[in-house]
């Protein structure tokens, strides 16, 4: 009786195309003979599926014969994943798309019947995330400011090299100097040649003769180092300042991460910031607005004199151009806007009262 190909993969027999290939790659995660838990039939038998159900031609046929197909397909170009023989060619066997197996043969092989693998070799140091809270003065002004921190650094005492001072670096004989080891691996589809770095001298194709007493031979021990810190004028809360090498330290002469310093600007009593411009509240008395006058108003600078003319009502707001917060990668300022407030008197005497029923 013939394979019912749908059952296989589990899917419906009005499945899509994508619907197959997932159900196909996930059976194949599952059972290939490579896997701990591997089953090498079924997956035969889930990539014999698919290779008919993938294929337009060959599943309209499956599905107008039904049993009758693999007979149907005889003699044919249709001989089963047992006449697989050359993976390259694919003359005796199926075509299989790696592109559709996706990573399940990631460490087994690769295109080309070899696979580099670089599991050691230079490596990048980690990048870095730290806070730093200022003053709301010093985000509108810039300033520069110095911050300690933990982290990888090289080693002192071997200058990031892994050997014992005085002891001779000399060629890995594991790998003859060349900072890769092959292994041969058989798989279902033949033998396959796999290239990784050498675990011996990490990539590096030499090894210390003795190592480093602080480090273990790795170069790169845990320390502390304070950096300065440029605050750029016209940062705000929240954006992030970035030092390219500032991170830990790499490995086997990788380069440095980076440091990424997030903002934290402490929020003032008297002035509040929207982008450049800074907003503040001066109130004035009932004489005041209704005759004029000449106020001090504090702005992030310095003290300035605000003329209030005759009749201001509350919520009048005056702007003091160019008196707001540095604009960070440009030119200029913002502007530091004023709203007044008419503070309304209480606790008036008969006197006052009777003045301004007289003033209304």
């Amino acid at each position: 009786m013939g394979k019912d190909y749908y059952k296989i993969l589990g899917v419906s027999k009005d499945a899509s195309k994508e619907d197959i290939k997932r159900a196909f790659r996930r059976l194949a995660h599952q059972y290939h003979p490579d896997k701990d838990r591997g089953d090498e039939k079924k997956f035969k038998e889930a990539n014999e599926a698919y290779q008919v159900l993938s294929d337009d031609k060959k599943r309209s046929q499956y599905d107008q014969f039904g049993s009758s197909f693999e007979q149907a397909q005889s003699g044919g170009g249709f001989s089963g994943f047992g006449g697989f023989r050359d993976f390259s060619g694919f003359a005796n066997g199926f075509n299989i798309n790696m592109e559709d197996l996706g990573d399940i043969f990631e460490g087994a092989f690769g295109f080309g019947g070899e696979k580099k693998q670089t599991a050691y070799g230079p490596w990048r140091g980690e990048d870095m995330e730290v806070m730093m809270e200022i003053d709301f003065k010093e985000a509108v002004f810039g300033d520069e400011k110095e911050i300690e921190l933990e982290k990888d650094i090289i080693c002192d005492r071997c200058s990031g090299n892994g050997a014992e001072p005085g002891t001779r670096i000399s060629k890995c004989p594991t790998c003859m100097g060349t900072g890769q080891v092959k292994h041969a691996q058989r798989t279902i589809f033949g033998t396959f040649q796999t290239v990784t770095t050498c675990p011996e001298c990490r990539g590096a194709g030499k090894r210390a003769e003795k190592m480093c007493s602080r480090c273990g031979g790795s170069g790169i021990v845990h320390g502390t180092r304070r950096i300065k810190v440029k605050i750029p004028a016209g940062i705000d809360n929240n954006e992030v300042i970035k030092l390219s090498g500032q991170g830990d330290a790499g490995r086997e002469g990788g380069p440095a991460g980076d440091l990424y310093i997030k903002i934290r600007v402490k929020p003032s009593h008297k002035f509040r910031r929207e982008g450049y411009d800074i907003y503040t509240k001066e109130y004035i008395s009932f004489k005041q607005a209704a005759l004029g006058d000449k106020i001090s108003v504090q702005t992030i600078d310095e003290g300035v004199k605000l003329k209030i003319p005759e009749g201001t009502q509350t919520g009048t707001i005056f702007k003091l151009k160019g008196k707001g917060v540095h604009k960070l990668r440009s030119f200029g300022r913002g502007d530091h806007f004023i709203e007044v407030v008419v503070r309304t008197p209480e606790n008036l005497t008969r006197a006052q009262k009777q003045a301004l029923e007289e003033l209304d």
